[in-house]
């Protein structure tokens, strides 16, 4: 039986991804396979549950929902800020990004409008609300090293029994309930 995509494999896939359209949005094919650690967060949810069983060599379109991928578009993350709270040496244009402190903590917004006195931000994903579809070919699938491994189990506040899947530091592991 060939080595299936499961929690704590190492996976190779080549993906193009693109919008309800066929716009491209962002693809493997130049830079080379996209290598990760199944199960442990790597990928947006709705890709990562439906590339589960999948083997080296199956090529398969994935179409994952708002809710799965990026989040629904959240009106609330919009917000008009005065020109002068932003410190900064260069003309703020459409599209920059800024890191806004929060009281949860550092946020990243980007400017979507630009005024006079108003600079428009929005901390919303420029991929949230929108439905993603996936061209997904499986390269490799394989057992991780001793190395990789390690690399997950500690960065986990369990010591290592989720194999990673807790996100490190979390002290609620959705892998071992710890």
């Amino acid at each position: 039986m060939p080595n299936t995509i499961a929690a704590q494999k190492m996976v190779k896939i080549h993906y193009t991804l693109t919008d309800k359209d066929g716009n491209l949005i962002d693809t493997s094919r130049e830079q080379g396979p996209l290598e990760y650690m199944h199960g442990v967060g790597s990928l947006i949810p709705g890709l990562e549950r439906q590339i589960e069983g999948k083997a080296a060599g199956e090529k398969f379109k994935v179409v994952v929902e708002p809710k799965e991928g990026y989040g629904e578009y959240d009106d609330s993350l919009v917000q008009e800020v005065p020109r002068k709270q932003f410190e900064v040496a260069k003309p703020i244009e459409v599209g920059d990004t800024f890191e806004a402190q929060t009281p949860t903590g550092p946020f990243m917004v980007r400017v979507t409008k630009v005024t006079d006195d108003q600079i428009t931000v929005d901390g919303n994903h420029e991929l949230a609300g929108k439905e993603l579809f996936f061209d997904i070919e499986v390269v490799d699938v394989r057992d991780p090293s001793e190395e990789e491994l390690s690399q997950f189990e500690s960065s986990c506040d369990c010591g290592g029994s989720c194999g990673g899947s807790c996100g490190g530091g979390c002290g609620g592991c959705s892998g071992c309930g710890e």
